[in-house]
């Protein structure tokens, strides 16, 4: 009996089984190919020297942007002032249309899921597809450079984000307060305005003051292609090497957007 313990074999663990383990190293080789692959593809057209000067060169110019041209400040009032009111009335924009394409797109109170609802999805997909740059790039095309191409890109770029958040939480209402609200005789507009709206206006209120975060954010960048606000002294001030100048209005973009922050914050927590 003792001699059958000792000869029967050692059962060891194993995480995985051997098939298991094979495809495991397997998926490592594909992956560790596909790296090596695209390495060679970036080293190709990488200019290897200016890679390894780029901490000098980083440094060099972190020297030439100290101290900022306080002096400028007085200058910078304006295109502040147009950056805010880009991210503010773009919001708003989308905010309009986001409403009636949110209630569109929601299963719940779409008048046509066939027809309709579609149509409100592919809305909400073109407008989160396309960056708010591309939509400035285009706009100052069509209407001309300034604020106001800046504001029409902006909303139009919102106008997904706006109306996926709100639809989606439209369809996750609690559908027994709609029923009760029909249930007493009340019309359709009745029962969106008292079955529908009070459940989704904590969400909206919210959701619309995130976007707005946001689009202070992205309304700094605009004036690269045109579209109006700091991004066009920025834009200026970087093609003449004024770095100082640069580094001043870095640092006001940094502290618009601290305090676009902040103001978003307390507004979130003073309603929801």
């Amino acid at each position: 009996m003792m001699s059958d313990a000792l000869a029967a074999p050692k059962r060891s663990w194993q995480r995985r089984d051997r098939k298991a383990q094979l495809s495991v190293w397997f998926g490592w080789l594909i992956g560790t190919a596909i790296f090596v692959y695209c390495f060679q593809k970036i080293s190709e057209t990488t200019i290897w020297a200016f890679v390894w000067d780029a901490p000098a060169q980083a440094a060099d110019l972190g020297a030439r942007m100290v101290p900022p041209a306080w002096s400028y400040i007085h200058q910078l009032w304006r295109p502040i002032w147009d950056t805010l009111n880009i991210a503010t009335m773009g919001t708003l924009i989308s905010i309009v249309l986001a409403v009636p394409i949110a209630y569109c797109a929601a299963r719940n109170t779409t008048p046509s899921v066939t027809f309709l609802r579609p149509i409100a999805l592919f809305i909400i997909v073109a407008s989160r597809s396309i960056n708010s740059l591309i939509w400035a790039l285009m706009l100052v095309t069509i209407v001309g450079p300034g604020v106001f191409a800046g504001i029409i890109a902006i909303g139009l770029r919102s106008i997904g984000f706006v109306a996926k958040l709100l639809y989606e939480a439209i369809e996750e209402i609690d559908e027994s307060q709609v029923e009760a609200v029909r249930s007493t005789g009340a019309s359709a507009a009745q029962t969106t305005t008292y079955g529908i709206v009070p459940q989704v206006m904590p969400a909206f209120a919210g959701i619309s003051v995130f976007r707005w975060d946001i689009n202070i954010r992205e309304s700094t960048v605009l004036g690269l292609v045109g579209a109006g606000g700091i991004g066009l002294e920025l834009n200026a001030a970087i093609t003449q090497l004024y770095w100082t100048q640069v580094s001043l209005m870095l640092l006001v973009i940094i502290a618009t957007v601290i305090l676009s922050e902040w103001v978003s914050a307390k507004v979130r927590h003073a309603i929801i």
